[in-house]
Protein backbone atom coordinates (compact mmCIF):
# COMPACT_ATOMS: atom_id res chain seq x y z
CA UNK A 1 0.00 0.00 0.00
CA UNK A 2 1.26 3.87 -0.92
CA UNK A 3 1.34 6.46 1.29
CA UNK A 4 -1.75 9.17 1.69
CA UNK A 5 -2.14 12.67 2.18
CA UNK A 6 -4.79 14.54 3.28
CA UNK A 7 -5.64 18.03 2.10
CA UNK A 8 -8.17 20.27 4.77
CA UNK A 9 -8.85 23.52 4.38
CA UNK A 10 -9.14 26.59 7.03
CA UNK A 11 -12.82 27.32 5.38
CA UNK A 12 -14.39 26.38 1.99
CA UNK A 13 -13.56 27.96 -1.07
CA UNK A 14 -9.95 28.95 0.06
CA UNK A 15 -8.16 26.57 -2.68
CA UNK A 16 -7.98 23.02 -1.71
CA UNK A 17 -8.72 21.43 -5.10
CA UNK A 18 -6.33 24.00 -6.34
CA UNK A 19 -3.49 22.65 -4.41
CA UNK A 20 -4.41 19.14 -4.31
CA UNK A 21 -4.53 19.19 -8.16
CA UNK A 22 -1.37 21.23 -8.27
CA UNK A 23 0.63 18.85 -6.07
CA UNK A 24 -1.12 15.53 -8.07
CA UNK A 25 0.07 17.11 -11.49
CA UNK A 26 3.79 17.75 -9.63
CA UNK A 27 3.88 14.03 -7.92
CA UNK A 28 2.69 12.34 -11.34
CA UNK A 29 5.12 14.86 -13.31
CA UNK A 30 8.09 12.89 -11.14
CA UNK A 31 7.34 9.48 -11.95
CA UNK A 32 5.03 8.35 -9.28
CA UNK A 33 1.61 7.11 -9.55
CA UNK A 34 -0.71 9.13 -7.82
CA UNK A 35 -4.33 7.94 -6.43
CA UNK A 36 -6.83 10.55 -5.93
CA UNK A 37 -10.31 10.55 -3.58
CA UNK A 38 -12.95 13.06 -2.65
CA UNK A 39 -14.96 11.19 -0.20
CA UNK A 40 -17.96 13.45 -0.55
CA UNK A 41 -18.65 16.59 -3.10
CA UNK A 42 -21.46 18.81 -2.60
CA UNK A 43 -23.04 21.41 -5.02
CA UNK A 44 -23.05 18.74 -7.70
CA UNK A 45 -24.49 20.12 -10.66
CA UNK A 46 -26.47 18.40 -13.05
CA UNK A 47 -24.74 17.02 -16.24
CA UNK A 48 -25.89 15.31 -19.09
CA UNK A 49 -29.25 13.88 -17.15
CA UNK A 50 -26.06 13.46 -13.84
CA UNK A 51 -24.55 14.72 -11.05
CA UNK A 52 -21.41 15.95 -12.12
CA UNK A 53 -18.40 16.40 -9.17
CA UNK A 54 -16.15 18.98 -10.80
CA UNK A 55 -13.70 18.79 -8.28
CA UNK A 56 -13.06 15.61 -8.13
CA UNK A 57 -13.07 15.47 -11.98
CA UNK A 58 -10.40 17.63 -11.69
CA UNK A 59 -8.55 15.50 -9.59
CA UNK A 60 -8.45 12.72 -11.64
CA UNK A 61 -7.18 15.02 -14.55
CA UNK A 62 -4.31 16.32 -12.61
CA UNK A 63 -3.31 13.07 -11.24
CA UNK A 64 -3.97 10.72 -14.23
CA UNK A 65 -5.25 8.11 -11.85
CA UNK A 66 -7.34 5.35 -13.76
CA UNK A 67 -9.79 4.71 -11.16
CA UNK A 68 -13.73 4.75 -11.93
CA UNK A 69 -14.94 8.41 -10.79
CA UNK A 70 -17.85 6.44 -8.39
CA UNK A 71 -14.91 5.77 -6.78
CA UNK A 72 -12.70 8.65 -6.77
CA UNK A 73 -15.97 10.48 -5.46
CA UNK A 74 -18.44 7.80 -3.92
CA UNK A 75 -20.60 10.24 -2.59
CA UNK A 76 -21.99 12.86 -5.14
CA UNK A 77 -24.40 15.24 -3.82
CA UNK A 78 -26.31 17.73 -5.39
CA UNK A 79 -26.99 20.72 -2.32
CA UNK A 80 -24.29 23.13 -1.51
CA UNK A 81 -24.27 22.12 2.09
CA UNK A 82 -22.53 19.66 4.64
CA UNK A 83 -21.94 16.53 3.50
CA UNK A 84 -24.15 14.98 6.36
CA UNK A 85 -26.86 17.26 5.72
CA UNK A 86 -26.56 17.25 2.29
CA UNK A 87 -26.84 13.47 2.30
CA UNK A 88 -29.72 13.75 4.89
CA UNK A 89 -31.68 15.64 2.22
CA UNK A 90 -30.96 13.58 -0.23
CA UNK A 91 -31.76 10.29 1.44
CA UNK A 92 -28.12 8.95 1.61
CA UNK A 93 -26.33 7.52 4.12
CA UNK A 94 -22.48 8.18 4.04
CA UNK A 95 -20.69 4.97 4.99
CA UNK A 96 -17.02 5.35 6.54
CA UNK A 97 -16.32 1.51 6.14
CA UNK A 98 -16.84 2.23 2.44
CA UNK A 99 -14.79 5.00 2.36
CA UNK A 100 -12.73 3.08 4.18
CA UNK A 101 -12.33 0.18 1.62
CA UNK A 102 -12.47 2.52 -1.43
CA UNK A 103 -9.62 4.36 -0.26
CA UNK A 104 -7.34 1.21 0.67
CA UNK A 105 -8.26 -0.12 -2.95
CA UNK A 106 -6.79 3.11 -4.64
CA UNK A 107 -4.16 3.37 -2.41
CA UNK A 108 -3.15 -0.25 -2.96
CA UNK A 109 -2.61 0.74 -6.85
CA UNK A 110 -0.46 4.27 -5.52
CA UNK A 111 2.76 5.51 -4.75
CA UNK A 112 0.93 8.22 -3.12
CA UNK A 113 -3.13 9.18 -2.53
CA UNK A 114 -4.33 12.27 -2.03
CA UNK A 115 -7.39 12.75 -0.35
CA UNK A 116 -9.24 15.77 -0.64
CA UNK A 117 -11.79 16.78 2.13
CA UNK A 118 -14.79 19.53 2.07
CA UNK A 119 -15.38 22.39 3.71
CA UNK A 120 -12.76 22.53 6.96
CA UNK A 121 -11.87 19.59 9.54
CA UNK A 122 -15.06 20.34 11.02
CA UNK A 123 -16.97 19.28 8.49
CA UNK A 124 -19.19 16.45 9.52
CA UNK A 125 -19.72 13.74 7.41
CA UNK A 126 -21.92 12.29 9.50
CA UNK A 127 -23.74 13.89 12.31
CA UNK A 128 -21.13 13.06 15.21
CA UNK A 129 -18.02 12.32 12.66
CA UNK A 130 -16.65 14.54 10.92
CA UNK A 131 -13.24 15.20 8.36
CA UNK A 132 -11.11 15.10 11.11
CA UNK A 133 -12.29 12.15 12.32
CA UNK A 134 -12.26 10.36 8.74
CA UNK A 135 -8.38 11.43 8.50
CA UNK A 136 -7.32 9.85 11.96
CA UNK A 137 -9.28 6.86 10.65
CA UNK A 138 -7.22 6.80 7.49
CA UNK A 139 -4.09 7.67 9.31
CA UNK A 140 -2.85 10.42 7.08
CA UNK A 141 -1.02 13.27 7.85
CA UNK A 142 -2.61 17.01 6.62
CA UNK A 143 -1.61 19.32 4.78
CA UNK A 144 -4.16 22.72 5.24
CA UNK A 145 -4.82 25.37 3.22
CA UNK A 146 -5.68 28.62 3.98
CA UNK A 147 -6.58 31.80 2.14
CA UNK A 148 -4.01 34.65 2.81
CA UNK A 149 -6.07 37.39 3.89
CA UNK A 150 -7.19 39.68 7.19
CA UNK A 151 -8.53 36.73 10.45
CA UNK A 152 -6.29 33.93 8.32
CA UNK A 153 -4.26 33.63 11.12
CA UNK A 154 -6.83 32.57 13.38
CA UNK A 155 -8.68 30.34 11.34
CA UNK A 156 -5.30 28.39 10.38
CA UNK A 157 -4.00 28.49 14.41
CA UNK A 158 -7.79 26.81 15.47
CA UNK A 159 -7.53 24.21 12.70
CA UNK A 160 -4.15 23.27 13.54
CA UNK A 161 -5.01 23.29 17.54
CA UNK A 162 -7.93 21.14 16.30
CA UNK A 163 -5.39 18.93 14.27
CA UNK A 164 -3.48 18.07 17.58
CA UNK A 165 -6.57 17.54 19.76
CA UNK A 166 -7.38 14.73 17.11
CA UNK A 167 -3.64 13.20 17.94
CA UNK A 168 -3.27 13.76 13.55
CA UNK A 169 0.07 15.09 12.23
CA UNK A 170 0.33 18.13 10.21
CA UNK A 171 2.81 18.19 7.29
CA UNK A 172 1.96 21.77 6.76
CA UNK A 173 -0.10 24.73 5.58
CA UNK A 174 -0.35 26.21 1.94
CA UNK A 175 -1.22 30.19 2.18
CA UNK A 176 -3.06 30.67 -1.33
CA UNK A 177 -3.63 34.12 -1.89
CA UNK A 178 -7.47 34.49 -3.11
CA UNK A 179 -7.96 38.08 -3.19
CA UNK A 180 -6.47 40.73 -5.65
CA UNK A 181 -4.46 43.69 -4.65
CA UNK A 182 -2.37 41.67 -2.23
CA UNK A 183 -3.42 43.41 1.35
CA UNK A 184 -1.01 44.07 4.25
CA UNK A 185 -2.09 41.32 6.12
CA UNK A 186 -1.43 38.83 3.68
CA UNK A 187 2.05 40.78 3.18
CA UNK A 188 2.45 40.00 7.01
CA UNK A 189 0.77 36.56 7.80
CA UNK A 190 3.43 34.40 6.95
CA UNK A 191 5.29 35.73 9.29
CA UNK A 192 3.18 35.83 11.93
CA UNK A 193 2.49 32.47 11.89
CA UNK A 194 5.90 31.27 12.31
CA UNK A 195 6.19 32.86 15.66
CA UNK A 196 3.04 31.34 16.59
CA UNK A 197 3.51 27.83 15.11
CA UNK A 198 5.93 24.69 14.99
CA UNK A 199 3.90 24.02 11.55
CA UNK A 200 6.22 24.25 8.38
CA UNK A 201 4.08 26.81 5.55
CA UNK A 202 4.31 24.71 2.47
CA UNK A 203 3.77 27.24 0.13
CA UNK A 204 2.87 31.05 -0.28
CA UNK A 205 0.95 30.91 -3.52
CA UNK A 206 -0.05 33.93 -5.35
CA UNK A 207 -3.05 35.14 -6.85
CA UNK A 208 -4.59 33.63 -9.86
CA UNK A 209 -7.72 35.40 -11.68
CA UNK A 210 -8.16 32.89 -14.59
CA UNK A 211 -9.98 29.65 -13.65
CA UNK A 212 -8.19 27.95 -16.94
CA UNK A 213 -4.76 29.23 -15.93
CA UNK A 214 -5.12 27.30 -12.64
CA UNK A 215 -5.91 24.30 -14.54
CA UNK A 216 -3.11 25.00 -17.48
CA UNK A 217 -0.07 25.48 -14.93
CA UNK A 218 2.62 23.51 -15.43
CA UNK A 219 4.19 21.05 -12.57
CA UNK A 220 7.02 23.46 -12.74
CA UNK A 221 5.17 26.47 -11.03
CA UNK A 222 4.03 24.31 -8.44
CA UNK A 223 7.45 22.92 -7.93
CA UNK A 224 9.51 25.85 -7.60
CA UNK A 225 6.57 27.38 -5.21
CA UNK A 226 6.62 24.22 -2.44
CA UNK A 227 9.16 22.82 0.15
CA UNK A 228 8.85 19.65 -1.51
CA UNK A 229 11.41 18.06 1.09
CA UNK A 230 8.18 17.82 3.41
CA UNK A 231 6.11 16.08 0.53
CA UNK A 232 9.00 13.98 0.28
CA UNK A 233 9.00 12.79 3.72
CA UNK A 234 5.47 11.79 3.52
CA UNK A 235 6.35 9.78 0.57
CA UNK A 236 9.74 8.10 2.65
CA UNK A 237 7.35 7.50 5.67
CA UNK A 238 4.85 5.29 3.12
Amino acid sequence: MGGGLFITGTDTGVGKTFVACGLAALLRDLGYRVGVMKPAETGCAEKDGELFAEDAVRLKEASGCGVPLEKICPYQLREPLAPSIAAERAGVRIDIDHLLAVYNEISAQHDMTLVEGAGGLMAPLLPSFTYADLARVLKLPLIVVAANKLGVINHLLLTLEHANCKGLRVLGYVLNQIESPLSLAAETNREVLANLSAAPCLAELPFLENMEAKKNLPPDWFKERFEFRFIESALNRR
